[in-house]
C-alpha cells in the first residue's frame, strides 16, 4: 500500500527495521479481537497493521496535515475512524482491548508518550495492552565533541564507562514522569569525562526488544562539567528530567 505522508512521516515509513517491530508485536493479536486506540496516528501506518486483527480501531492525530493525510490513507477501511485531536481533549467513551501509543523518543523527556498515557490507560481494559509495553534506560560516560544537549546523529564520542541500566518502566503502570535518580558509573579508561549518554530500548512486548533505531530513539548526549578521571574511579552523578517536558527540563550535577 502506497501511503501519502507529510515529510516527517515519509522518514518515518523509510525505517522499516521500526516498522517491523511494531509490525511483529501488532501481528500477535487473534483476528476479530474488539478495538484498540492509535494514539498519535501520524500517517496512518500503525493502524492499517491494526486492521487486520481488530474489528474497530480508533486512531488520533493532532497535526491537520498528518490526519488529513490518514484520513486519505485509510479511507476504504470501515473498520478504522481517524480523528483529529489532541488525545488530552478527546472525549473516550469505550474501553480498549490495545492502546497503540508511538510517541517515543530517548528517555521520553521530548515526547509526551506518558502523559498521554497516564490520561489514556482508564478506558484500557482490565486485561489489555499496550504497544509499546514500556522502554529500558541505560547510561554511560563519554567524552562530548559538542557540549550541548544533542542526539547521537553523526557526533563524535567516546565512551569511558560500561553501559548500565538506569531505569525500566512498564507502560501498565502509573508513572511520575518527574524522574530523578543517582548515577554511580565506573570509569573503565583514563580520560576526561564531560558528558553522559542515555540510550533507550524499546519493549513491544513480552519477547520483543528493539535499540535504538534511525527513527526510534537515538542516543541523547548530555554535557557535565568537565572532569579527569582514572580506570577504576566511581563517578556519582545525579540526573533528573520531567518525561514530556523537553531536553530543557534536564539537570545534571556530580555529588
Amino acid at each position: 500500500m502506497k501511503f501519502k505522508t507529510t515529510s516527517y512521516h515519509f522518514d518515518l515509513l523509510k525505517d522499516n527495521d521500526r516498522l517491523a517491530v511494531f509490525h511483529e508485536a501488532i501481528n500477535d493479536y487473534d483476528s476479530n479481537t474488539d478495538l484498540a486506540y492509535d494514539l498519535g496516528c501520524g500517517s496512518g501506518v500503525l493502524s492499517y497493521f491494526l486492521s487486520s486483527k481488530f474489528r474497530e480501531i480508533i486512531s488520533l492525530e493532532i497535526d491537520k496535515k498528518a490526519f488529513q493525510c490518514a484520513k486519505e490513507n485509510l479511507d476504504d477501511f470501515e473498520n478504522i475512524e481517524v480523528i483529529n485531536s489532541d488525545v488530552l481533549d478527546y472525549n473516550f467513551t469505550k474501553k480498549a482491548d490495545l492502546i497503540v501509543c508511538e510517541m517515543l523518543d530517548t528517555a521520553l523527556i521530548d515526547e509526551e508518550e506518558i502523559p498521554v498515557l497516564n490520561h489514556v490507560k482508564k478506558f484500557l481494559k482490565s486485561d489489555g495492552k499496550i504497544i509499546p509495553q514500556g522502554i529500558i534506560n541505560t547510561v554511560e560516560l563519554v567524552n562530548l565533541e559538542r557540549h550541548y544537549v544533542h542526539w547521537d546523529e553523526e557526533s563524535k564520542y567516546e565512551t569511558l564507562s560500561d553501559e548500565i541500566v538506569y531505569s525500566q518502566f512498564n507502560f501498565l503502570d502509573e508513572i511520575n514522569p518527574e524522574f530523578k535518580t543517582t548515577l554511580k558509573l565506573k570509569a573503565n579508561k583514563d580520560g576526561l569525562v564531560n558528558g553522559l549518554k542515555i540510550t533507550t530500548y524499546t519493549k513491544l512486548n513480552e519477547n520483543l526488544i528493539a535499540g535504538p533505531l534511525p527513527m526510534l530513539n537515538p542516543p541523547l548526549l548530555i554535557p557535565l562539567d568537565e572532569k579527569q578521571i582514572k580506570v577504576n574511579d566511581f563517578i556519582d552523578v545525579e540526573i533528573k528530567y520531567i518525561m514530556g517536558n523537553g531536553i530543557e527540563s534536564i539537570k545534571t550535577k556530580y555529588l
